[in-house]
């Protein structure tokens, strides 16, 4: 009894921890789904209103704003082109490190940009704008040999694959279309086929004679069957039933009474009296 208690008490805390894990596991996924939505969110607000500002601010607000848009949308680009890449080519997970160590450096760039945005002296801003514009195309020029090298090596093996695919098929092609390659002619086979040239020749005349003489090759008609005699000319085969039936006599149609039988066990039928 005791063994069965310590079973089920084991079985409930395993239950218990295993729903507990799980519940750990659930309430992680739906939080990390939830920071993922509203850093999603929060990042196409701040692009919309960078986009705004570069067209609503002129000089240096607006170029700022330009800047960084610029710089957020190459670096975004390259880490989605490289991490969808990365998983169907594991040489470019070096090229993944040094997208690191490079967004590393945009990221310090954004925020110095987004901090001299609300920098209220503009001539020090315009001063400092060339370097800042300097920076940021490096950065994005980087950023974009990486984006367009990853995919140029995506599409070169697409082009190898394909090559290799379309002369496996040509072969194929050729080995189904196998009838159609003209079969060289030998010495016998041209024997052949003009012994079968002379004989067909040779078939025609005789043709053409059945065909202009039919009566001598036509064979004789049959004899006519012979007249049959006036006796026998509407019957052939006598029909027996209605023979056997004419000579039997007329039946009439009521049989006439017979006399009955007397016996001696019967009585005398007693005359009528006159009296």
């Amino acid at each position: 009894m005791d063994a069965v208690i310590a079973v089920f008490a084991l079985l409930f805390v395993l239950l218990f921890g295993l729903g507990a894990y799980a519940t750990v596991k659930a309430v992680g996924a739906a939080k990390r789904g939830v920071d993922r939505g509203i850093t999603q969110a929060r990042r196409t607000v701040e692009d919309h209103t960078l986009r705004a500002k570069s067209f609503a601010q002129p000089g240096a607000a607006g170029e700022l704003a330009q800047l960084r848009l610029k710089l957020r949308t190459s670096m975004r680009a390259t880490q989605e082109a490289l991490h969808a890449a990365v998983a169907e080519d594991e040489s470019l997970k070096e090229s993944v490190g040094l997208f690191e160590r490079l967004s590393a450096h945009g990221h310090e760039l954004d925020e110095e940009l987004k901090r001299l945005e609300s920098e209220p002296d503009r001539a020090a801003l315009t001063e400092r704008l060339p370097g800042l514009r300097e920076r940021t195309e490096r950065i994005a020029h980087s950023a974009d040999s990486l984006r367009w090298a990853a995919r140029d090596r995506a599409r070169r093996f697409a082009d190898d694959d394909l090559d290799t695919l379309s002369a496996q098929i040509d072969l194929e092609s050729g080995a189904l279309r196998h009838w159609t390659a003209p079969e060289p002619q030998t010495a016998s086979s041209a024997q052949s086929a003009s012994a079968r040239q002379q004989a067909a020749s040779s078939a025609k005349p005789a043709s053409a004679r059945q065909q202009a003489s039919p009566s001598q090759s036509a064979p004789p008609p049959w004899p006519e069957a012979p007249a049959a005699d006036a006796a026998t000319a509407g019957q052939t085969w006598p029909d027996t039933a209605q023979s056997s039936a004419a000579q039997e006599p007329a039946r009439p149609a009521i049989t006439p009474p017979a006399a009955r039988p007397t016996y001696p066990w019967q009585k005398k039928p007693r005359p009528e009296s006159t009296t």
